[in-house]
């Protein structure tokens, strides 16, 4: 019979709280609809990897070695499905691994990232405000996302723009590496005054993890939480990775289903 597998490949993080509710929960939801495949782990991030090795002792997988150890393991059939959101730098170096290792298996097919195509956008913009407590006439959301110099990035300000085409008008994406930056959202939220007069704010990230807690909610004067206060406004921050959406976790599944060949 035929050895299948399945590879989730994520970014990584060394913070073990938002894993367990992120990361870990997608890993168990694609391991439960794909029962029939053996589960193995991959992440892109060496230093998230070398700090988890450093401090709790465990080896994780990058792609490569997970592609290794499946194919010791006697896996011929190979699904591979990434938790990151763009198809930009991490998931450009997770295919490259894999194609440099195709010629071991008989067939490989790879999932696509949360945000790929049109579709996509709608179905994330929707499942995110499902999750939402609905907002006041008062508030705004705000997301932090991760941001990139890869063209990938243009998913943010796409975003954004269907967020407002689906009629919330008030919720805005910034980006700490990429555009829009803080400052852009600044300027829209600047410009709904007196009627906003709180902002909500929250990762467009998988996982809440470093960025989330310090640069979104940390209490330094450059975190977004206080040059947003400094801006006049209330800030409420929401540490909840993407990754805890059910209907998140929803569409990776989706992904994984219609996973397409390695070309």
């Amino acid at each position: 019979m035929e050895k299948k597998g399945l590879l989730v490949v994520s970014f990584g993080t060394s913070f073990d709280a938002t894993r367990e509710k992120t990361i870990d929960r997608i890993e168990a939801d694609l391991s439960e609809v794909f029962s029939d495949r053996r589960f193995y782990r991959g992440w892109t991030s060496k230093k998230k990897k070398k700090k988890k090795k450093k401090r709790d002792g465990i080896t994780i997988d990058t792609v490569s070695e997970a592609l290794e150890r499946m194919a010791k393991d006697g896996i011929k059939d190979v699904l591979v499905q990434p938790t990151h959101i763009l198809d930009g730098v991490e998931n450009d170096l997770m295919k490259q691994d894999i194609a440099a290792q195709k010629e071991h298996f008989e067939i490989i097919r790879i999932g696509e990232p949360l945000l790929k195509d049109t579709d996509d956008y709608f179905a994330v913009v929707k499942a995110i405000m499902a999750e939402m407590k609905p907002l006041n006439h008062r508030e705004a959301l705000v997301f932090m996302g991760h941001g990139s110099d890869h063209s990938a990035n243009i998913a943010y300000p796409a975003l954004d723009y269907i967020f407002k085409d689906l009629g919330h008008k008030k919720t805005f994406i910034g980006t700490v590496e990429g555009y829009p930056a803080l400052e852009s959202v600044l300027r829209e939220l600047k410009a709904f005054r007196p009627e906003i007069e709180k902002v909500r704010l929250a990762p467009l990230m998988i996982v809440a993890g470093d960025h989330a807690t310090n640069d979104m909610a940390g209490d330094s004067d450059d975190s977004w939480k206080n040059q947003i206060q400094s801006s006049g406004f209330d800030v409420a921050c929401d540490l909840k990775g993407l990754g805890e959406y059910d209907t998140i976790r929803a569409i990776f599944i989706a992904h994984a289903k219609a996973a397409k060949p390695l070309n």
